[in-house]
């Protein structure tokens, strides 16, 4: 199999193994969840757990590929401010969590930019 043809199916395993996890293990996910958004941070959770699989589903089939890959890089900036949360709530903890929370802010970046190569049909290397 091609590098160009492994990216999109590396980015529907890496959304549905996300999507899985917010079910499975959803109380780390529930303290991301920013306290501005209306309803409890679990149902915040479960959709969002959702989003990941149905865009897994959706970038893993060549049909609706494109759009779905559109859809998943709004999806990695839209859940960007959960990131900022997670970091600003956990300024205060172990130095090796504060780097975890923080460091996960700029790997937003290659995860959209990946995303939109799948849109786009090219490869991560590419």
């Amino acid at each position: 199999m091609t590098t160009s043809r492994r990216s999109p199916l590396a980015l529907a395993g890496l959304l549905a193994v996300a999507g899985v996890t917010h079910f499975v293990a959803p109380k780390p996910y529930d303290a991301t969840i920013p306290r501005i958004l209306p309803g409890s941070p679990r149902m915040w959770t479960y959709v969002s757990g959702a989003a990941e699989l149905a865009l897994a589903a959706g970038v893993a089939l060549p049909r609706t590929r494109r759009a779905a890959a559109h859809a998943t890089a709004a999806f990695f900036v839209g859940v960007f401010p959960a990131n900022v949360q997670m970091a600003v709530d956990w300024r205060h903890r172990p130095t090796a969590l504060k780097a975890a929370a923080f460091g996960r802010l700029p790997l937003q970046i290659p995860l959209v930019l990946w995303a939109r190569g799948v849109a786009r049909g090219q490869s991560v290397q590419d």
